[in-house]
């Protein structure tokens, strides 16, 4: 089959498109044609073990640790790919859940979606796919729109509170933009100038242009800030938040661990900052808000399985607007 591979940690240039062996199907997995895989800031990060444009910084004691397991010297998966769509090509003879046919989505454990075949188990997070959505829509959802629930649930939104969402463009915010939304928020978006019409369209009441105006200094306050790309910080934002809020980080270090342990011991303002589950019955929650009609996928742009190189340089320049998607099938 052919599969994305590298060998080492770096700029785009490193993948490359091989033919490799197809993946031997376990007793207790499903092997699954993949129709979709994404690309996003996580993937990036993995793929360069380096400072990018948007950092994902991992608090210090867990760096050793995800490197150890991610790969020390050069990556433990040599394909990329952390989510994928497609169809049941073939189950294990212990599955009972999915069988041959089935258009399934989910969160591949230890990578390797960005290829044609890739086996998953079936305790692990993967659905049937909502029958309101192509298999292109369905591919960034496991990791975008599964963290974006994650914060929404730990904010504790009320109807009317007030909701900021720093990088409301990108893959993770627009996701948490309609999500907020559909909790009866006022949100505001913060993004480049040139994404505010696009915020705006995802349901949001307002867009701030983060080259232009600091939205610390405008004298608003909200119920909640919710940060997506680790490109504020909670003393810069303290004061923007209203007496109870909350300020979320799905980007952090041991500077917003400290804080989050310091501000749960006292009343007020909360720093909340974790890693979100990707878990079967979280992919099920998200799945049913699709089905709903509460959130969609807005896919900036679509690339085939050997344009992955531009794909990765595409996003890792910080330009998409919503979900980068790569065709395999």
């Amino acid at each position: 089959m052919k599969a994305i591979v590298y060998d080492e940690y770096g700029p785009p240039e490193v993948l490359r498109v091989e033919e490799v062996k197809k993946p031997t199907l376990k007793d207790n997995e499903i092997l699954v044609k993949v129709h979709a895989t994404a690309v996003n800031f996580g993937e990036i990060k993995i793929r360069n073990f380096k400072p990018t444009l948007c950092d994902f910084w991992l608090p210090g004691p867990l760096w050793p640790l995800s490197r150890l397991m991610i790969g020390w010297s050069e990556p433990r998966s040599k394909t990329p790919g952390g989510v994928t769509a497609g169809e049941v090509e073939a189950v294990g003879g212990l599955v009972t859940t999915f069988k041959p046919g089935d258009q399934v989505f989910g969160y591949v454990e230890g990578f390797g979606a960005a290829a044609e075949y890739v086996c998953m188990s079936e305790a692990g997070a993967v659905v049937k796919m909502p029958s309101n959505m192509s298999y292109e829509e369905a591919a960034p959802i496991p990791t975008e729109a599964m963290t974006a629930l994650h914060f929404m649930k730990k904010a504790s939104i009320k109807e009317g509170h007030k909701v900021l969402i720093v990088g409301a463009s990108g893959g993770i915010g627009q996701f948490a933009t309609q999500i907020a939304k559909s909790y009866g928020a006022r949100v505001t978006g913060v993004c480049h100038g040139s994404k505010r019409d696009f915020v705006r369209s995802l349901g949001a009441d307002h867009a701030i242009d983060y080259t232009t105006e600091d939205f610390t200094q405008n004298g608003e306050t909200y119920n909640v800030i919710f940060d997506t790309f680790g490109k504020s910080s909670y003393a810069s934002c303290k004061e923007s938040l209203t007496e109870n809020g909350r300020y979320l980080a799905s980007a952090f270090g041991m500077r917003e661990v400290g804080q989050m342990f310091m501000t749960s011991i006292l009343g007020g303002r909360k720093v909340i900052c974790s890693l979100a589950p990707f878990t079967k019955e979280s992919l099920m929650d998200v799945a049913g808000l699709i089905e709903a009609g509460v959130i969609k996928t807005v896919i900036d742009r679509r690339y085939p399985l050997e344009r992955i190189v531009e794909a990765h340089r595409y996003v890792e320049e910080g330009l998409k607007k919503g979900s980068v998607v790569i065709t395999v099938t």
